[in-house]
């Protein structure tokens, strides 16, 4: 039998992985192939007659295995694009998406902004950070303004830490494990406060994509009965932590627009949420200010 080279092996794999349902079937084999062998991609169709030995295919042989069964490409990998860097995502971490850099332009709109308005520094507050995606995007352009992020899982925590390390030069992100606000202090001190909490309803978990339910942390996807229920923690409490005129910025699903709505309608201190659609066209972000006070 002939030899496995690069190209053949990717032309298989495409084969394999369309006959499986996996999505995305040839990017899927040439993440995985292009790690395997420590090159870049573009170095698959450069080195394409390249032969794999027999240890190359063993290896690439495995996690084929592992994404036909499911799991995620980030977590096979241990990392994952997102806005202008690549993120270390080990098991029990949230995966960025596509859809969440919609929050993450909205900041820096708003950031952008404010920075014409005052030249001082801004402080930044992410609530149920994960990975550091959100957050260490934000600082990687601005990074004269005063990051503080928050996470209730261990495993979030040390990867918030290694991410900045390798994305962040000399800037420090302050991390508080803590659930919510529980440990911020409750005084307005924030000018922004992003965060993509969970907000899927519970027993809609269960008809997720096996990649996500099998996988993903639950901790991170379930919004309670309603899927609401971190939202209105985070919406009616955060007039406590925002300066007057500051902005809360939210990811939400895209059926609960009217529900923001309604918990903004019972805090006299916000405005009128604005809301923002992702690049398929679903709403997305809302964006959430507090009034200037009269003083």
């Amino acid at each position: 039998m002939a030899d496995w080279t690069i190209s053949s092996i990717l032309g298989w794999s495409e084969t394999y992985f369309l006959s499986k349902s996996i999505d995305s079937p040839r990017l899927a084999a040439e993440i995985l192939l292009s790690f395997t062998l420590g090159i870049k991609r573009i170095d698959l169709y450069l080195q394409h007659d390249r032969p794999l030995n027999k240890d190359e295919l063993k290896s690439y042989k495995k996690l084929i295995k592992r994404r036909v069964n499911r799991e995620p490409v980030a977590y096979i990998i241990g990392k994952k694009g997102f806005y202008n860097s690549e993120f270390s995502i080990p098991p029990n971490v949230l995966i960025p998406r596509p859809d969440t850099e919609t929050i993450v332009e909205s900041a820096l709109i708003f950031m952008a902004s404010a920075n014409h308005e005052e030249a001082v520094p801004k402080n930044v507050l992410e609530l149920g950070t994960g990975s550091g995606a959100i957050i260490i995007s934000l600082a990687d352009m601005y990074p004269e303004h005063t990051y503080f992020a928050t996470d209730l899982s261990d495993d979030a925590i040390k990867a918030i830490k290694i991410n900045s390390d390798q994305i962040l030069e000399n800037i420090k992100i302050n991390i508080l494990k803590t659930s919510w606000f529980d440990a911020v202090k409750a005084h307005p001190f924030f000018d922004i406060i992003i965060s993509n909490p969970p907000y899927i309803k519970t027993l809609d978990i269960q008809a997720l994509d096996k990649e996500i339910k099998d996988y993903e942390p639950v901790l991170a996807l379930d919004g309670g009965k309603d899927g609401l229920e971190s939202l209105n923690k985070i919406i009616l409490n955060v007039s406590d932590y925002l300066v007057s005129g500051g902005t809360l910025l939210l990811e939400m699903g895209c059926d609960q627009k009217q529900d923001i709505i309604n918990l903004v309608n019972q805090c006299p201190d916000l405005e009128c949420p604005e809301f923002k659609k992702d690049l398929a066209g679903h709403w997305r972000v809302a964006i959430i200010k507090k009034r200037l006070s009269r003083s």
